[in-house]
């Protein structure tokens, strides 16, 4: 019995450390699905309500005073998502404070009409509630990290009800080359507890349906691959018109209420000049358009204008959504001059966009099941891995670090550039 007693030891203290993380993800689960749960309704009644009434777009300028103002009065000093992914390194401090100003910040926004997404606003609204929680409940510098990862998991996955790559996307989001494996279970029990919650309160996950996919073959394989290419190129220049919008709002309009009052007027104008609201909110109804093969062609570079300009001059929100877009009206675009189908091009072109974004193929695959089943899994993981290796070094979020090269086993440890 004596020499068994490591053995049991051992196993001890591995069961005392699931049952803490099983409890604290259980409750991360249960309070990020209820806070996700309100996020996505109020966000679905603002798009909804602007929808119904699309004239009340030429308050969005007053609405952006707004937001600056909010954001003036708890003294900003860079609450983003870059801050979460910080914490995640290396402990930063996140100020709760983060998670109601996002949340009224990126309801303002697409309420009145500006262009942004909701899970960068979820990734924000996860990591500043689970850093507050894990000054409650005592956890020391190493379990804050996973705990972080186990509320933006949760909170990811209520909004957006893809569980198991929210689960994957928290983990792999921080490092390229290196997954926190340690976080794993977790964040997988905290996003699975938070989508139950969710769809319990009538969250409905995104469902795109894909239209005739073709047998997987040489020739459609060489198809895949221009869309995925095209994706890659179009990821970076996403990536860089965010930077280059922001830089020069800031560099010839100093004063933060002017500057996003003047983004609000560019906003409102540009879509009166183009006579429709297809580029304003998340833009789902034109996602779906995608998958039905009907699109015009410059939509994506049109939804990358409007969305640098309404993050850019300081509008809050999200850009996974953004990416979605742009690289489902993108794929389908290009699947109409390649023979194959549109509508697998705009699934093809939305994960690849995705994966080029944020640096995670192995979140964008899953997602990619989730989105859209199994069927072309052939070709998205084929469109995911080029776009992964082609999109270089940029990534939405210049707190990411690229530990591994993507070009060669290789250790680089560089921050992601944009």
């Amino acid at each position: 019995m004596e020499k068994f007693k490591p053995y049991l030891a051992r196993a001890a203290a591995n069961s005392k450390t699931f049952l803490k993380w099983l409890i604290v993800s259980i409750a991360a689960g249960l309070t990020l699905g209820l806070v996700g749960a309100l996020f996505y309704h109020c966000l679905a009644a603002a798009n909804e309500f602007r929808t119904q009434n699309p004239q009340i777009i030429f308050l969005l300028p007053l609405a952006g005073l707004v937001i600056v103002f909010m954001y003036r009065m708890a003294k900003d000093d860079g609450l983003n998502t870059n801050l979460i992914i910080s914490a995640i390194h290396s402990d930063t401090n996140v100020p709760l404070k983060i998670t109601p100003l996002i949340f009224i910040s990126t309801v303002l926004t697409n309420l009145f009409g500006g262009s942004s997404g909701r899970e960068g606003a979820a990734v924000q609204i996860g990591g500043g509630i689970g850093y507050y929680l894990s000054g409650i409940i005592k956890l020391d510098e190493f379990d804050r990290r996973v705990f972080t990862m186990c509320c933006v998991s949760a909170a990811f996955s209520a909004v957006f009800g893809t569980p198991i790559a929210a689960a994957i996307f928290a983990i792999e989001v921080v490092s390229v080359g290196i997954m926190y494996y340690s976080a794993l279970v977790p964040c997988a029990i905290a996003s699975l507890t938070a989508d139950t919650v969710a769809k319990a309160l009538d969250c409905r996950s995104e469902q795109f349906h894909v239209l005739y996919i073709t047998e997987f073959k040489p020739d459609t394989g060489l198809k895949t691959m221009v869309v995925a290419i095209a994706a890659s190129l179009v990821s970076i220049l996403f990536v860089v018109s965010l930077k280059y919008c922001e830089y020069h709002f800031k560099k010839y309009i100093k004063n933060q209420y002017l500057r996003v009052f003047t983004g609000g007027v560019i906003i409102v104008v540009l879509t009166l000049l183009l006579k429709t609201t297809d580029y304003n909110g998340v833009g789902i109804p034109v996602m779906e358009r995608a998958f039905r093969g009907e699109v015009v062609p410059w939509a994506f570079l049109l939804k990358i204008i409007f969305t640098a300009i309404t993050l850019g001059c300081g509008f809050k929100g999200g850009e996974i959504m953004p990416s979605f877009y742009i690289g489902s009206t993108l794929g389908c675009f290009i699947g109409r001059y390649l023979g194959i189908s549109p509508s697998l091009c705009a699934a093809v072109g939305m994960v690849s966009v995705f994966c080029g974004v944020t640096n995670c193929p192995i979140a964008s695959l899953i997602i990619s099941l989730e989105l859209f089943g199994m069927d072309g899994i052939k070709y998205y993981l084929l469109a995911i891995a080029v776009s992964y290796m082609l999109s270089g070094y940029y990534g939405l979020y210049n707190t990411q670090k690229i530990i591994y090269s993507k070009y060669k086993n290789q250790y680089v440890n560089k921050i992601a550039h944009h």
